[in-house]
């Protein structure tokens, strides 16, 4: 650790007296840097059938501004401001968002110092993190962020490597990591950890990951990362808990088209005593055909299957996701123990029949999960999807998105031999400006 905390110094003592890229002063680096925002109006609704408590609509609005300075021997300076506000919510939307879209405050979003060298760069402080593993969802008004240090580096021909730590995560609400209903998001040693709960986040004690991208093979990518979450807390119990994530994609370029097959397994662990309390040492295979650019379609087919006995921790955030999520509902259902779950996709870019700007795609997902054991029973889940995307041709920057989802949820109790059925229906209309 000691050879590694002098090396790092002398790469930063090297560039410091060698580099001379960027701006000539300090002042310059302020003055020379790069502002942007989004200004954000978003409709969600949510009805669920012989669910009154879990449905409700909700609008919300949110200004985000950020800044980043110019270089300076490498080093930069950058931040991300994020204002929410959810005007004349009724009590019933503070329950059904009070964990997602409910909140009204601000928050410092990314406060980070980066410094670079070459094709590599360490970035500490809160920022935003888009890795297989560890990723924060845009989603919703408030895009999730985490605290920690990042290096990324492409100094190896055709690969990328990945690495950091994280101690704290930032969630779409206040209410997500303790705080009050309807609280701003803040910063806690808490976090999500997709497929142990959708919503509820846990104490964490430092998490550390590390992810290789490789395209040394012509139009084939290969993906790796692990994770490894410090004392995460369920109930009273707590342990590590280790994710790890493969994944192959092979693009085949046709005469006119595209082609696109791709292959994905992913699993979890968790150590003593969490793994007698809960069951997530499970694995999840997928396989994706996939064909674009024809004409303007595209269309898609995966398949998936998880483990036996084992549910699946899909990684840190709610941005993970399985090949077989869904639109709106997402990745829960597909990441359950002895599941199999399906997704077909169609897409078509509606600027080949003049209408520029407009994209639109229809989904149809199915997935079956069948307990064992004295709690035995069968859950199908069918989701129809569909959303519209509209660019505005002319005033750059502005957008229109509208997405929809029908899910139907059955479920069988073979002790009881009963059935019960679910049907949730979901719209998000989406308006932002960015400059």
């Amino acid at each position: 650790m000691k050879f590694a905390k002098l090396g790092l110094a002398g790469i930063i003592v090297a560039g410091l007296a060698t580099s001379s890229y960027g701006a000539d002063s300090l002042f310059d680096a302020f003055k020379n840097g790069k502002t942007n925002g989004e200004l954000r109006a978003w409709y969600f609704d949510r009805k669920v059938e012989n669910a009154p408590t879990s449905s409700a609509g909700i609008f919300t609005t949110a200004a985000i501004l950020g800044y980043v300075t110019d270089t300076f021997y490498g080093f930069s300076l950058g931040g991300t401001f994020e204002a929410v506000y959810a005007p004349e919510a009724s009590s019933g939307a503070k329950n059904v968002y009070k964990s997602d879209m409910y909140a009204s405050g601000a928050v410092l979003s990314e406060a980070y110092l980066q410094y670079g060298i070459a094709k590599t760069a360490v970035k500490a402080g809160r920022q935003y993190i888009s890795t297989p593993l560890v990723t924060g969802s845009g989603t919703r008004i408030v895009k999730e962020s985490f605290q920690g240090a990042m290096l990324t580096s492409k100094d190896l021909s055709d690969t990328t490597i990945t690495g950091g730590y994280i101690n704290k995560f930032q969630g779409r609400t206040g209410y997500a990591t303790g705080d009050s209903v309807g609280d701003a998001p803040d910063f806690a040693s808490r976090s999500i950890f997709l497929g142990i709960s959708g919503s509820t986040t846990y104490e964490f004690n430092g998490a550390y990951t590390v992810a290789v991208i490789n395209k040394s093979i012509p139009n084939l990518t290969l993906t790796g990362q692990y994770l490894n979450v410090g004392d995460v807390k369920v109930g009273t119990k707590k342990s590590d808990i280790h994710v790890y994530y493969t994944d192959a994609k092979y693009l085949l370029p046709m005469d006119g088209y595209k082609l696109e097959f791709a292959l994905n397994f992913r699993g979890s662990q968790t150590e003593d005593p969490l793994s007698a309390t809960i069951k997530y040492n499970g694995t999840y295979a997928a396989g994706k055909i996939a064909v674009s650019e024809l004409a303007g379609f595209g269309a898609s087919f995966v398949a998936a299957t998880t483990s036996r006995d084992d549910a699946v921790i899909a990684g840190m955030g709610n941005g993970p996701s399985s090949y077989t999520a869904t639109l709106i509902r997402a990745s829960t259902a597909t990441l359950t123990a002895n599941t199999n779950s399906y997704r077909c996709d169609v897409t078509y870019d509606f600027s080949k029949i003049g209408l520029a700007g407009l994209k639109g795609a229809l989904q149809y997902g199915w997935t079956n999960q069948n307990r064992v054991g004295t709690a035995a029973t069968s859950s199908d889940y069918t989701s129809y999807a569909g959303s519209l995307d509209y660019a505005v041709p002319l005033l750059k920057g502005l957008s229109l998105a509208v997405q929809y989802e029908k899910q139907e949820n059955e479920t069988t109790k073979y002790t009881s031999n009963t059935k019960t059925s679910i049907d949730t229906d979901e719209l998000r209309i989406k308006l932002a400006y960015k400059f």
